[in-house]
């Protein structure tokens, strides 16, 4: 017995081609997000070894940077857009593209509310991140940026969305509980002094300041919770400064 083809409809309308938006419909996949400004990103190499080691995870087989490269040049031409947005996800049997407007990043201090959830194979930038969208939500509902992902014991892991990072006066602090290392994390701790240590909900008091990451770019935190942290500007142009750093890389 052979296996019929997948028929799928869309508001009543079939698919000519319905395998690529079977696999979207799967839910198993991963992807990565980049900021692209003049056809370039920041820490490219890091975003296709992402992609490349979770491809080989979930599936077995790795994805090869110059024909991921390829399709990202592609999409950014087909979109007519040097400036974007652009998400590529890795699924079994396809690898999609988006392409939309560039974010404009909003700086002002973030207010974080800590939440009981720790994203499952959390080293993972995977799809499906119900969880991590529906405590987002709460967050925002109540007032919030943010939400903080913790584990057992209250310990931090990471955002939502993003990664967070402690000041001690000397040194930032990024905690180790489950969590992805993000590629504005990882160009971060190649520039500063940085330590990954543990960290819990009742560490936070004892520490100067707060801040999180992510593609998008670097925020001050003033608030997890109850406890309130000051805006450190000096260390904030200092964080900005090692970001700016990191050279933009082509995709040609």
């Amino acid at each position: 017995m052979t296996n019929a083809p997948v028929h799928i409809e869309i508001d009543g309308r079939p698919l000519p081609d319905p395998a690529p938006t079977a696999s979207l419909m799967s839910g198993y996949g991963h992807f990565t997000a980049l900021q692209v400004r003049d056809s370039r990103t920041r820490g490219l190499a890091l975003h296709l070894a992402r992609l490349d080691g979770a491809h080989r995870e979930l599936f077995g087989s790795g994805l090869e940077a110059a024909r991921l490269r390829a399709l990202i040049s592609g999409a950014l031409r087909g979109a007519g857009r040097r400036d974007a947005s652009v998400r590529v996800y890795g699924f079994e049997d396809t690898v999609v593209v988006t392409v939309a407007e560039p974010f404009v990043h909003d700086p002002s201090p973030q207010l974080l509310m800590s939440v009981p959830y720790v994203r499952p194979a959390a080293h993972l930038k995977h799809v499906g991140g119900f969880g991590q969208a529906y405590h987002r939500r709460a967050a925002a509902r109540a007032g919030f940026d943010e939400a903080l992902l913790t584990g057992p014991d209250g310990a931090v892991a990471e955002g939502a969305i993003t990664n967070v990072a402690f000041w001690d006066g000397e040194q930032l602090i990024w905690p180790t509980a489950p969590h992805l290392t993000g590629v504005t994390m990882a160009l971060l701790m190649r520039r500063l002094p940085s330590v990954p240590r543990p960290v819990t909900l009742a560490d936070l008091p004892s520490f100067r300041a707060c801040l999180v990451t992510n593609s998008r770019g670097i925020a001050p935190v003033s608030r997890i919770d109850r406890v309130a942290y000051p805006v450190d500007e000096e260390l904030m142009a200092r964080v900005q400064a090692a970001y700016e750093q990191a050279p933009w890389d082509p995709f040609d």
